[in-house]
């Protein structure tokens, strides 16, 4: 016998006030006349809905990041970039998400990731007049939008912790309007401040952290454009841990006196996944699509100038003499050329991208690439474009998928022939680590007692000597790196307001 199952809830009013009914339209009103409703318009015009009883975190975030106009550089669906719940997984699984929802701290993590600007404040970093004061500066503007932490029985509602963005505030009633995503069971409501401010107070017992609020703006700089951190894998609380405590350490205890050994101390010991950690960003595309767009071809373009401006550093160099050295030969360097090869990345790649380009995010389990074509193309006199084609079969059904690669130097055309032969062309793991190693906080060779050797290495890192375009997706990998490393829930996470700024 079929079951009919629940149909939303009924509000409990007091202390909530359906935004649709009469007193919330007169709220509503009374808010726009005094300013208090600008950010409300790009919000509802984004409204999403959550697609899982879990996903209160992610819908809340897609929301806002549209709102925001910000562009999440891929593609949702057909031609189209524009931020899902689907694509909001390189921060924690999506299975698991489903199965266990977010915490605050890995929503932070995934504004961050998103490249948007993120000041996070758990209850216990704050207080109520602050609060009050960032409700109030969000609600008057359209380019900044906040997000809450809260548990719902501080309203009489039924459930636990929720996520949902701030609408609109009523200075004179003291309320605020929660955009509740989870509109399966409660309609958009206004609701008192202070009791939003308790409901906030409540501790999220998983982590055994405070709930709080975030507020979510655009970058003034883009964000990474070729390479960027990732903490969708339990690995890179290791990998965090070793590049900001552990290598510090080392390089006061080693005894170093030139770049290699500096070099040897960081790179032996590296966690033997660490790959899993530092990632160049790869464009995939259907094959169906057809030529390369404009905007496509100019985004691979300045994929291809950081990737030149790395290999232009010293600090390059000096990465490519230790990786080709007697030295490097260590099990997490083996293991990272291993997977070093076009062919291999391409593989893995396209069938993410398969994976994506299907709906079915997170995962490439059940897709396997047939086989790959690497060529050269160049159409109406423009720069020549490297793409990888892979033919990526799943359940009986096949999906032609290109990869967009960018590279340094001008190669002719590899298909046909052994792919590995381009081998050189994209982001490999000489330039990987030159980016890793760049975006260290400058604090990290403090401890080298070399006079003459700690200033060389700090000249061979300084940031203010890189090209502008390079300093900016360096900086952007520092901050990736500081707010990861603040974002360990068990460890550091109340440090995240201070790390998100």
């Amino acid at each position: 016998m079929a079951m009919a199952g629940l149909y939303r809830r009924i509000l409990p009013s007091p202390p909530a006030i359906d935004f649709a009914s009469a007193e919330g339209k007169k709220l509503f009103n009374e808010a726009l006349q005094n300013g208090n409703m600008e950010g409300f318009f790009k919000l509802i015009s984004n409204f999403q809905t959550q697609s899982e009883p879990a996903y209160c975190g992610l819908a809340s975030l897609s929301m806002v990041l549209n709102a925001l106009a910000i562009d999440p550089g891929r593609k949702w669906k057909g031609p189209w970039r524009w931020f899902d719940e689907s694509m909001l997984d390189c921060c924690e699984p999506l299975e698991k998400v489903k199965n266990e929802g977010i915490t605050f701290g890995k929503v932070a993590c995934l504004a961050h990731c998103a490249g948007a600007n993120v000041e996070a404040f758990r209850f216990n970093q704050s207080t109520i007049d602050d609060f009050r004061r960032y409700v109030k500066a969000c609600t008057s503007s359209d380019d900044c939008h906040m997000i809450t932490s809260y548990h719902r029985a501080a309203f009489k509602q039924t459930g636990s912790g929720h996520f949902s963005p701030i609408g609109g505030y009523h200075a004179e009633m003291d309320m605020a309007l929660i955009l509740d995503v989870a509109r399966f069971k409660y309609p958009p409501h206004w609701v008192p401040l202070t009791l939003l401010w308790e409901a906030m107070g409540t501790v999220d017992e998983s982590i055994g952290h405070h709930r709080g609020f975030m507020l979510i703006s655009r970058l003034q700089n883009a964000p990474s454009l070729l390479y960027t951190l990732s903490c969708k894998h339990e690995s890179w609380i290791s990998t965090a841990k070793y590049l900001m405590d552990d290598v510090p350490s080392l390089l006061k205890s080693e005894d170093v006196n030139d770049a290699e050994k500096v070099l040897s101390v960081v790179f032996t010991s590296l966690p033997t996944n660490f790959t899993e950690f530092i990632k160049w960003v790869a464009e995939v595309r259907r094959q169906e699509d057809g030529a390369l767009s404009k905007e496509e071809r100019g985004r691979l373009s300045v994929k291809e100038e950081v990737l030149k401006q790395v290999r232009e550093t010293g600090l390059f160099k000096h990465v490519k003499e230790w990786m080709s050295s007697a030295n490097s030969c260590c099990r997490s360097m083996s293991s990272l050329g291993d997977k070093d090869t076009l062919p291999e990345i391409a593989a893995r790649v396209c069938c993410q991208g398969a994976g994506i380009l299907t709906g079915n995010p997170g995962s490439s389990y059940g897709f396997c690439c047939r086989e790959t074509c690497v060529k050269s193309l160049k159409a109406n006199g423009d720069t020549p474009v490297t793409m990888v084609s892979g033919t990526v079969v799943t359940c009986g059904s096949e999906q032609g998928v290109d990869m967009l690669v960018p590279f340094s130097q001008i190669k002719s055309s590899c298909c046909g022939s052994d792919p590995s032969s381009c081998s050189g062309m994209h982001p490999a793991s000489n330039d990987i680590l030159t980016a890793l190693l760049l975006s260290l906080p400058p604090k990290t060779w403090s401890g080298i007692i070399d006079e003459k050797l700690s200033q060389e290495i700090c000249g061979l890192v300084a940031t203010e000597n890189l090209p502008p375009l390079l300093q900016e997706e360096v900086l952007h990998l520092r901050r990736q790196l500081l707010f990861l490393k603040r974002c360990q829930e068990n460890k550091v996470d109340d440090d995240l307001g201070e790390a998100t700024k």
